[in-house]
């Protein structure tokens, strides 16, 4: 038993990670919520070792502690170290649309971000999702329908307020 779970641990903690960071957008978050997922598969490892593996498992434990986290951090405020100089304007553009892409996913609230997530960045289909999230296909695609209606209306007002090349804002 142990050298299995050991096995599975090092073989997908790398995926679940990257898994868990999407949904919380905050790497220590990521890895608590990894960490605590491992702990309960662990404790029901023998039960949860079937045709599928043991994946399906943890990913759902994630998704449900994710969802019912009663510690919420707030996301408004992000301490970083000192900045490094970008070699390009290039990738500077990259990063700065990578992270007003994730400023626009935290707004989401946690069951609409999930849905995003599982969808766009895991590819499930909604009837995945809906299993996962334990409600209906509909509730799936208008959590989808609501959260991609929201960050697109986000982005047009981004544009709106950005200043324009050689204008004023």
């Amino acid at each position: 038993m142990q050298v299995e779970f050991t096995e599975f641990v090092l073989g997908r903690s790398q995926a679940l990670l990257r898994f868990a960071y999407l949904l919380t957008g905050d790497r220590h978050l990521a890895e608590d919520l990894v960490q605590e997922a491992l702990v309960r598969a662990h404790r029901r490892w023998s039960g949860i070792v079937g045709a599928e593996g043991p994946e399906p498992y943890v990913r759902k434990t994630m998704l449900r502690q994710y969802l019912s986290w009663r510690r919420r951090r707030s996301f408004a405020e992000r301490p970083v170290a000192d900045i490094p100089e970008l070699a390009t304007a290039d990738a500077a553009a990259r990063v700065a649309e990578a992270d007003a892409m994730w400023a626009l996913l935290r707004t989401l609230p946690r069951s609409p971000r999930a849905v995003v997530v599982l969808r766009y960045y895991e590819d499930l289909p909604d009837a995945e999702i809906a299993r996962l999230l334990g409600c209906a296909e509909s509730t799936v695609r208008v959590h989808a329908f609501h959260a991609l209606k929201k960050l697109r209306a986000a982005l047009a007002n981004d544009r709106q307020a950005a200043p324009t090349p050689g204008g004023r804002s």
